[in-house]
């Protein structure tokens, strides 16, 4: 059947019909936290995309969408939700511009066992904007790359990580060893500028190319079958960061991904950047801590090891 902005997570907007992308109709739902983005008219604009909030036209070439929302979060956060019946895929993008002061990136942690992100960000003592789920973790509740929490070193082995120091950010293969995460040398804990640090597997994008056949060849199972995905990537100004849930395993409404489809999507971005983080039944997003994304596991969000969390952060506008 034809969806409406019902059939969306959390929708909350007007849905308005503005034409056609390739052939195939599609609606935009707009919305926003507080207030509603207002449109002149209902007239088809030469790229449907930028109704959406500036979602780069290459993502709607490449999964061209049959829904389009965008929801303002706070300054220099937005989210954007695209369904397309092609896959289907349930896209689920958190915009962020690093270069917004007044926002921060934090790794949300346990300190013993394993809880949910909505429990990680409702627990983590700042006013969280954006949560995703965050490492792979060992059945004891570990995760498998090293984790840093402001600057505080939890794990500290050598694994593909998304690295956060005062205002910059990398991806990249890091560690932490005496002190500092390898191999930038930035300083643990720092004084000036607090550190965080989140493993996942495998790197998608490096210096503007896909990695490798990203373990197609060596684990088909795990890359090249549909799964519901959460991911990371940076644009190559490191300015602009994406968080990426793709919904998965429920039929008609979204199948997930493959590790090639998502390197595709970042590529779409425009991100030289991008880490896959854990996956499956562990996928979720939430804004300012309601759950936007559809979870696979029939119990709802599954208790993980740690969270991706962007934050408010007023210090760093002094």
């Amino acid at each position: 059947r034809a969806r409406t902005a019902a059939d969306i997570p959390e929708a909350g907007g007007r849905c308005y019909r503005v034409g056609m992308v390739c052939g195939r109709r599609f609606s935009i739902v707009v919305s926003v936290l507080a207030g509603v983005i207002a449109l002149g008219g209902c007239s088809a604009p030469d790229r449907p995309a930028r109704l959406a909030g500036g979602l780069p036209d290459g993502v709607t070439r490449v999964f061209v969408p049959d829904t389009l929302r965008s929801v303002h979060v706070a300054h220099g956060v937005r989210y954007h939700y695209l369904w397309s019946a092609t896959g289907p895929f349930a896209i689920h993008l958190a915009e962020i511009d690093l270069d917004r002061c007044g926002i921060g990136v934090d790794v949300g942690v346990v300190d013993a066992g394993l809880r949910s992100v909505s429990e990680i960000a409702a627990l983590h003592g700042r006013t969280v904007l954006v949560a995703v789920n965050g490492d792979f973790f060992t059945p004891e509740g570990r995760p498998t790359g090293p984790e840093v929490s402001r600057g505080v070193v939890r794990a500290s082995r050598t694994r593909p990580a998304l690295v956060w120091h005062g205002r910059r950010a990398w991806i990249g293969a890091a560690g932490v060893r005496e002190g500092l995460v390898e191999p930038l040398g930035w300083a643990v804990p720092d004084f000036l500028a607090e550190v965080d640090v989140i493993g996942g597997f495998p790197e998608l994008v490096d210096e503007g190319s896909r990695v490798g056949d990203l373990g197609v060849a060596s684990n088909p199972g795990f890359a090249a079958t549909r799964h519901p995905r959460t991911a990371v990537g940076l644009d190559l100004e490191r300015q602009r960061l994406w968080l990426v849930v793709v919904d998965g395993r429920q039929g008609a409404y979204s199948t997930g991904m493959t590790l090639p489809e998502l390197a595709d999507l970042f590529d779409a971005l425009g991100a030289t950047e991008a880490l896959n983080l854990d996956g499956g039944g562990s996928s979720v997003m939430l804004l300012r801590g309601r759950r936007v994304s559809r979870p696979s596991d029939a119990e709802g969000e599954r208790p993980v090891v740690n969270a991706l969390l962007i934050v408010e952060d007023p210090d760093g506008c002094r």
